[in-house]
């Protein structure tokens, strides 16, 4: 009887060591996919790496200053606001698009679009557009003429 006991207590001893070994080794793996996980980002994320980006873009009065990639014009905007709402594109780009008004003439208004990405360990705005540019209209004042659109999430040019 003592034999058997013995064998027993061996017998779940064994099985506790298993249990266990293969609960820390779980454990330790899970960790390590949170870890390496890739980041959840909420649209208050988006809009505050986007309000970083644009104080640090901007110069001690405020100015932001975007070379147009159309027109090659360096333009100085004061910004006015994000659009809701930004968005996600894909598994790891980030959108948000704003308005920016031309210094000294706030009816004058540039819609810029800006695609951010966290390729740096932090979410940044890694591209940027002038979507739509002021035009004056006789009949409405000035509007913003839009240069493309989207489908699909990809840019489609209107000229």
């Amino acid at each position: 009887m003592a034999t058997y006991k013995t064998s027993y207590s061996l017998n779940a001893l064994a099985t506790g060591l298993v249990i266990s070994t293969l609960t820390l080794f779980y454990s330790a793996q899970a960790i390590a996919q949170e870890s390496n996980a890739t980041p959840t980002y909420y649209a208050e994320d988006i809009k505050s790496s986007m309000t970083q980006h644009i104080k640090k873009k901007a110069d001690i009065n405020g100015i932001f200053h975007l070379r147009d990639d159309k027109t090659g014009k360096l333009l100085a905007l004061k910004f006015v606001q994000i659009h809701n709402p930004v968005r996600q594109i894909g598994s790891d780009i980030y959108f948000a698009c704003t308005d920016f008004h031309v210094v000294g003439q706030p009816d004058k208004l540039y819609d810029l679009d800006f695609w951010l990405n966290d390729k740096t360990g932090e979410l940044k705005v890694y591209e940027s557009k002038v979507h739509k540019e002021p035009k004056w209209s006789l009949l409405y004042g000035w509007y913003k003429q839009p240069r493309y659109t989207f489908v699909n999430d990809e840019i489609e040019y209107l000229y």
